[in-house]
């Protein structure tokens, strides 16, 4: 008998009982929001939480000011200012990470395109991105086709003008300037925890295991088995 055929599959019910169950504690999930707050540049989240959950962040929380506004303004598509104020705070940082100044750039021109600038997105794309290197063709590639589109928003790259596009680069350059400041933590302690489980997951799924997956990260639901 294979060890597939001894091993029952185990219930929705039965999972979360067993989660109940486990002893996690509170001061650890604390800890772990915290880090989250404190490392993506949410200072007013972080205040709150720190009140609310009597936690001591690891750093200064006005130490994410300038984080913040860098943040706020890749955010808000206002890519000359966020690359102005990385430049002010980390002169050489761009120079030394050319993939995300390539992106910072690649955002400047979606703006560009965003706004229907069609032909000053050729100029600027001739002038600050026609020495791209082929590992980022394909980027650029997919950027300039959206000027084949009356409607860019319609279109199959469409993905790249939406808000979760600009935060994908912002949390990028987040990533960049705590790594420039020596910070350990340049990536949340949470993330490793969500890769972890996708991880044992795919473990589970390559043994042909029956068991409740979470089939949404953002919710934490799982299937019912």
């Amino acid at each position: 008998m294979s060890y597939n055929e001894k091993s029952e599959a185990i219930t929705k019910e039965e999972w979360l009982q067993r989660l109940e169950q486990f002893p996690f504690k509170q001061a650890d999930m604390n800890r772990l929001i915290m880090n989250y707050l404190v490392t993506e540049g949410f200072k007013e989240a972080a205040e709150k939480f720190q009140h609310e959950a009597e936690l001591e962040p690891s750093v200064e929380l006005s130490s994410l000011d300038d984080r913040i506004l860098i943040r706020e303004a890749v955010q808000a598509g206002r890519i000359e200012e966020a690359t102005h104020l990385v430049n002010q705070l980390h002169p050489d940082l761009l120079g030394s990470e050319f993939y995300l100044f390539f992106h910072l750039q690649q955002l400047q021109l979606i703006e560009l395109i965003r706004a229907g600038k069609v032909e000053e997105a050729l100029v600027f794309a001739q002038s600050k991105l026609s020495e791209s290197g082929e590992d980022i063709r394909f980027e650029l590639e997919r950027t300039l086709a959206l000027l084949a589109f009356e409607k860019p928003q319609e279109s199959p790259f469409a993905d790249l003008l939406e808000q979760s596009y600009r935060q994908k680069i912002a949390s990028e350059l987040n990533a960049a300037i705590l790594r420039c400041e020596h910070n350990e933590d340049s990536t949340p302690k949470m993330m490793f925890l969500l890769k972890l489980i996708l991880w044992a997951q795919s473990k589970l799924d390559s043994r042909s295991i029956n068991y409740p997956k979470m089939k949404d990260l953002e919710t934490a639901q799982l299937e019912n088995k």
